[in-house]
């Protein structure tokens, strides 16, 4: 069934594009930015690895209204949601875990030491974001730890207006949405600031939750240097029906707040390129099993990382160079996982090499990481060198032509286990201070087409990961205990094609197409049980479908079928149309047409068919 659709998918797009070009107008594609990483700033269409970015018209007209919510309709990207509005979110990409992705906001890294499960707690408003780029693979290259499978970068809103917008909603399980958005620009400066307040009942008992958003942004001038100020504020309260621990502990409750306060500037000298970074980001989790009664088992967690960051490139005989280093200190405050400090510095030079008139690209580069309580946690002999740990990697591309291009990665890296992983201790479950840090050697294949409105990409790649981390035990009665048993080999296809045409007398239409399959192969081990039993998505196909009647009327469709590896497949259909008139745009959602049923993690239920009505007013 499921190849069937795809093939149904892709002829009608191949079919379409075919008649369309009866039609003289053409509809260029855009996919000529550069890609905003510290490496050096090559295009998109240009790059050897694989790069996807979501543009501020796709999120606009997208049927989401959260960044959770639209990358899940991301082939390779697995959102495994529990409940609704990405109230709790994991981050998975090409098969791996929550701990083994990297989120990014202009560049700026917002991992937690506590555990990557909060990964999802520091997303923004999609009114205040530019675009998202999704780099899959290993980047360890790039960023260091954690972007052991691929990294995501926010990039929030660049041309900031003059302008004031308000937007109310309302739908099923009661929910209430309100937004105000303001922009002003000024001669030598500008600001934009947004709050969003959301809230609801829940679609099943103890499923309610609170949602506020402060975020606020400034581009001003120091003695003629351009300098980006941001700042973010995000906190939820929500019941945790079965979201942790067993199905069964439907009275779990959850609150969080993530912060994070950044400078940036970009200084040019002829052709070298400088861009620092300072920031902040702070995380606060307070977790209760028993709503109703706090006392019979609490945790609360306060992370902190300050850290500073410079990245450069500059053209050379060779091509080009990038250098960069990052430095951060980490702290936590748990009444579980105990009081700990961490300091950790990242650097990463590269050189990419063009020859063959531009034809063949050639980049090798290698990221050096330290940890500063490596050696000492493992009993090593306590020196900086047994703290150090390498990421060499290397892209290779050929371009056939303007249009078509094939390129070549491999890479290698690691990842530091968390203080969850570390140090957690509760009746069902045990940290392990000796563990080791996982690592793996990633190699990827994949060809780039692009010509005027349509571009396709697909990759095949192979992900050989050893000293897993996994919880485990021989006896059911045992608590669970993290251990580094696992060695897992996957391998991988993804297939995106994008296409933009013209249909009759309808304005332009544009259908995106995605496909993903995952084969993983898990070597046996010596233990009875296993809690992280392997359940990512084997087979997942996504689409959207983005049309314009009119001027004022814009409607999207978008179609998810996933299979995951020890589940029945399902399908979500969403839909959203939007009518403008004046200043006035109103909107309705509909998810989940289909009414299926299907849970993504931990057996907890996704909402069913449901509906939200909206209303947004904007003024210059």
């Amino acid at each position: 069934m499921k190849k069937t659709l795809l093939i149904i998918l892709i002829f009608q797009a191949i079919t379409t594009h075919i008649n369309a070009q009866e039609n003289k107008s053409e509809i260029e594609l855009d996919q000529v930015e550069l890609i905003s990483s510290p490496r050096i700033e090559i295009k998109n269409t240009d790059n050897s690895i694989s790069v996807l970015t979501i543009s501020r018209e796709e999120i606009q007209k997208s049927t989401a209204t959260n960044v959770s919510d639209l990358l899940q309709q991301i082939a390779g990207i697995d959102i495994r949601r529990r409940g609704a509005e990405g109230m709790q979110a994991d981050l998975y990409i090409r098969g791996g875990s929550f701990d083994q992705t990297l989120l990014l906001i202009d560049g700026i890294k917002v991992e937690d030491p506590q555990t990557g499960h909060h990964t999802m707690n520091m997303t923004l408003p999609l009114e205040v974001i530019e675009r998202i780029e999704i780099t899959k693979g290993s980047a360890g290259r790039i960023y260091g730890q954690n972007a052991f499978t691929g990294a995501i970068n926010i990039i929030t809103k660049q041309n900031i207006e003059n302008n004031l917008s308000v937007e109310l909603a309302g739908g099923s399980f009661d929910q209430k949405r309100g937004s105000l958005t303001a922009q002003r620009k000024l001669e030598n400066s500008d600001i934009l600031f947004n709050y969003s307040r959301k809230e609801s009942e829940g679609y099943r008992y103890n499923t309610d939750f609170k949602n506020d958003e402060f975020f606020v942004k400034s581009n001003f001038k120091i003695k003629n240097q351009n300098i980006s100020a941001i700042g973010a504020f995000n906190e939820r309260k929500f019941g945790a029906n079965g979201f942790y621990a067993s199905p069964a502990a439907i009275d779990q409750y959850e609150e969080t707040q993530a912060s994070i306060i950044g400078l940036s500037t970009t200084y040019k000298k002829n052709e070298l390129i400088i861009k620092p970074k300072l920031y902040w980001k702070r995380n606060q989790d307070m977790y209760v099993y028993l709503r109703q009664d706090p006392s019979v088992y609490r945790n609360l967690h306060i992370s902190d990382k300050v850290g500073v960051e410079v990245n450069a490139s500059t053209p050379n005989s060779l091509g080009n160079l990038g250098i960069g280093f990052d430095l951060s200190k980490v702290s936590l405050s748990s009444n579980n996982l105990g009081n700990r400090n961490r300091t950790m510095f990242n650097m990463f030079i590269e050189q990419q090499i063009k020859f063959q008139n531009d034809k063949i690209d050639f980049t090798p580069g290698v990221a050096i990481s330290y940890f500063s309580d490596v050696s000492t946690r493992l009993n090593y002999q306590s020196n900086f060198f047994n703290n150090l740990f390498f990421y060499p990697g290397i892209d290779f591309g050929y371009r056939f032509n303007k249009n078509l291009k094939i390129y070549s990665n491999v890479g290698y890296t690691y990842r530091m286990p968390t203080y969850t992983d570390l140090f957690y201790s509760s009746p069902t479950t045990l940290g392990n201070e000796n563990l080791k840090l996982e690592k793996a050697l990633t190699k990827e294949f994949g060809l780039k087409y692009l010509k005027n409105n349509f571009n396709l990409s697909m990759s095949l790649y192979q992900r050989d990961a050893s000293d897993i981390i996994d919880y485990v035990k021989n006896d059911e009665a045992d608590p669970w205990q993290a251990s580094n048993i696992r060695e897992i080999i996957t391998n991988g296809f993804e297939l995106n094609m994008g296409y933009k045409f013209y249909l009759g007398a309808f304005r332009p239409q544009s259908i995106n197409i995605g496909y993903s399959n995952i084969n993983d192969d898990l070597l046996e081990t010596d233990f009875t049980f296993s809690r992280y039993a392997l359940n990512s998505l084997k087979n997942q196909i996504t689409a959207t479908y983005m049309f314009q009647v009119r001027d004022f009327i814009s409607s999207t469709l978008t179609f998810k079928n996933s299979k995951r590896l020890n589940d029945e497949s399902y399908t979500v259909i969403d839909f959203r149309t939007s009518y403008m008139y004046d200043k006035f745009t109103i909107s309705v959602i509909l998810n989940n047409i289909l009414d299926a049923e299907y849970s993504e993690t931990n057996l907890v239920p996704m909402p069913g068919f449901n509906s939200l009505i909206g209303i947004k007013y904007s003024i210059n």
